[in-house]
């Protein structure tokens, strides 16, 4: 991150640190551009569309695979159970109101 924001913004937040507003430094990190380090990263683990993702290098396609792991392995069982819960009753209403 830090490479990022001195690529981008050229300040260093390891010299800046105690002058950094936070709500500047978190709205500074959210509008990192895909050509620096972590804007990088960010563009491969969002990408979608399956024409770009053809054209993904091999490393490329181990971030995007790991945090497509990542993501998926941090669901909770509760969070689980919710979804499932919202899908049965998403099914039933449809079914309800088809017999009408």
């Amino acid at each position: 991150m830090a490479s990022s924001l001195k690529t981008q913004y050229g300040y260093s937040v390891r010299k800046e640190i105690d002058n950094l507003d936070w709500g500047e430094l978190i709205s500074d990190i959210s509008g990192l551009k895909g050509d620096t380090p972590l804007g990088n990263i960010i563009r491969i683990r969002k990408e979608k569309d399956p024409e770009v993702l053809k054209k993904f290098t091999p490393e490329e396609i181990k971030i995007r695979n790991e945090w497509l792991n990542k993501s998926a392995s941090q669901i909770s069982e509760e969070n689980y159970k919710q979804a499932m819960e919202s899908i049965k009753n998403m099914f039933k209403t449809m079914a309800q109101s088809e017999v009408r």
